[in-house]
């Protein structure tokens, strides 16, 4: 039979399809290379030592301080009280406080120094500074005669023993201790007097507490002394009646 020109074409172009359908054709997904995560430097090296440089053992502890202590400007607590306003405030208030003192005014402002010692302590608990500012507290808090101020004085002079033996603060406590104790010291609320006072006198003179202390509120505690205050004679002024 003969075979026209387009059946020839057609029969050329079958067989070129069937040889092509036998060429593995590789898919463009497998031919991607999937892309594996490298590991990132944080996961593979270690924590720089800031102060590996250092040539001395005394230059590497000054370096080590310098990178935990606190910037000059940086503040703490409600009131935004930087660690020199801290000290300021412990060592202003040792002086107000005289002997002893119980002023509200005096121990707000304590209460709010203390505050921001706690926050700064516990963001830079390595600061080389805070012994100071515990001891300074100390300082204060002992003559304020109210029980939470006497408590916060055996708390800081705690801290100082315990965590800060070897600097110079944390000596001087030990010393301190070891010489004279410590007693806390809290004021009872006066007492209305019994008995009528000369005109003019309104309140009794002041006598000398009882010095003896009483037995430990609980074991690792101070002993504490109850300071009585003098009796106040109640007003006998006349109270002005309304017009009737």
């Amino acid at each position: 039979m003969r075979r026209t020109l387009p059946t020839l074409l057609l029969m050329a172009a079958i067989a070129i399809t069937g040889l092509l359908s036998l060429v593995p054709v590789r898919s463009t997904v497998a031919l991607a290379a999937t892309p594996q995560p490298s590991p990132t430097k944080a996961s593979t090296s270690k924590k720089k030592d800031v102060c590996a440089s250092t040539k001395s053992k005394w230059a590497h502890l000054q370096c080590e301080q310098y990178n935990s202590s606190a910037p000059g400007d940086e503040y703490f607590g409600r009131t935004k009280i930087s660690y020199l306003g801290i000290d300021n405030t412990y060592r202003d208030g040792a002086i107000s406080a005289g002997a002893y003192t119980n002023d509200p005014h005096l121990i707000s402002k304590l209460d709010f120094a203390t505050e921001a010692l706690r926050r700064w302590a516990a963001k830079y608990p390595n600061d080389p500074q805070l012994p100071r500012s515990y001891f300074l507290g100390v300082q204060v808090m002992r003559k304020v005669y109210t029980e939470p101020e006497q408590e916060t004085a055996w708390e800081f002079i705690q801290v100082l023993v315990h965590k800060y033996p070897n600097t110079y603060f944390g000596k001087t406590m030990k010393a301190s201790l070891s010489k004279d104790g410590f007693t806390e010291h809290w004021f009872n609320l006066a007492q209305i007097c019994p008995t009528a006072l000369p005109l003019g006198v309104g309140v009794n003179p002041e006598v000398t507490p009882d010095v003896t202390p009483m037995p430990s509120p609980s074991p690792g505690h101070p002993p504490v002394v109850l300071v009585t205050e003098p009796c106040v004679q109640p007003s006998t002024a006349p109270t002005s009646s309304s017009p009737q």
